[in-house]
């Protein structure tokens, strides 16, 4: 990014709080306030693809929302390729794409192919971009086996690799996508990180994604941010959110027969159930040399790494540190 260009995204004490009633008594309700998002501030350059990562409830889709404009911030300034997303929603819905893992945007009933054309039209997209564009997101997703299919016909894998062509069709300068590999087998969950990179790598396509699968922000991500309780915690390396939770993954291994305790530092065996063992590691450290060091040293037969649980990374990170979500009770 040069000196002078500006961020694409920009969040600057951005809030969001609820009205939420609850019933205190037979016919009596209290209103209280719900703080979502908590003063939340940050950048993201053209053409970064940023992992937004955090447990449930922390604020992570009520983000996307904002930046979306299906929500209004309560206080802060937010302003997306220059545009107030709340302000100005149908124009920027022309330079932003959207796929949230558990909900569709293509037409249930209808085969894949019409959605794609539904969409041709909404977006005014010029038939030679739309066709062109078309042609590289079904080679590049596989897609042309499923066309003539109903959406409902096909299975979450496809759906989803449907979705995310429908996302691109009109060329968005940033992607938002919510748990895009959720529920996915590790065949579709490769063919969609294979095709985000070369879309990241070719096209410059932002990209701003939310998961629980670290793999997801280890494959695609240089950069990370991490959200709790609506507030940012942390931005910056995976490796260094590796460092500061202490996190560790688990490399479960299997050997011929029964041994005592496998001796690899910096791993240590935590579990041993007959000839598996399970050894803990730091997340930051490479599992090729300690997988290496340890079928060169023991009689193996098969081995599987675990990698930490996000909820785990920033329980170890902020235990004891980070303030509970702020409710104020309103009379």
């Amino acid at each position: 990014m040069s000196v002078t260009e500006r961020p694409l995204i920009e969040l600057d004490g951005v809030e969001k709080v609820f009205d939420v009633r609850r019933k205190t008594g037979f016919l009596k309700r209290e209103r209280r306030q719900v703080r979502a998002v908590d003063s939340l501030s940050f950048t993201v350059a053209r053409g970064e693809m940023v992992g937004y990562i955090g447990p449930n409830g922390a604020g992570k889709s009520t983000t996307i929302k904002m930046l979306t404009g299906i929500l209004t911030p309560s206080a802060g300034r937010l302003r997306v390729a220059g545009i107030d997303p709340s302000r100005e929603r149908t124009r920027l819905a022309h330079r932003i794409g959207v796929v949230f893992g558990q909900r569709t945007t293509l037409w249930w009933d209808l085969p894949l192919i019409d959605s794609y054309r539904l969409m041709h039209r909404m977006y005014r997209i010029p038939d030679a971009r739309y066709r062109e564009n078309l042609d590289r997101c079904v080679e590049l997703l596989e897609l042309g086996d499923l066309l003539a299919a109903p959406v409902r016909q096909l299975s979450l894998g496809q759906r989803m690799r449907g979705d995310i062509a429908a996302a691109l069709l009109h060329d968005p300068e940033v992607l938002y996508l919510d748990e895009p590999t959720i529920g996915l087998d590790v065949i579709s969950k490769a063919k969609v990180r294979g095709f985000l990179k070369e879309l990241n790598a070719e096209l410059g396509t932002t990209v701003l994604l939310t998961t629980h699968d670290l793999q997801d922000i280890e494959q695609l991500c240089s950069r990370v941010m991490v959200i709790d309780h609506g507030r940012l915690m942390y931005d910056g390396a995976l490796a260094g959110l590796h460092e500061v939770g202490e996190s560790e993954r688990i490399l479960v291994v299997d050997l011929e027969r029964e041994l005592p305790p496998v001796e690899a530092p910096p791993a240590r065996v935590v579990k041993v159930e007959g000839p598996r063992q399970w050894l803990a590691f730091p997340a930051g450290e490479s599992a090729a040399a300690l997988v290496a060091r340890i079928a060169a040293e023991y009689p193996l037969v098969d081995l599987s790494v675990r990698e930490p649980d996000i909820e785990d990374v920033i329980a170890r990170m902020y235990a004891g540190a980070v303030p509970g979500r702020t409710e104020k009770a309103v009379s």
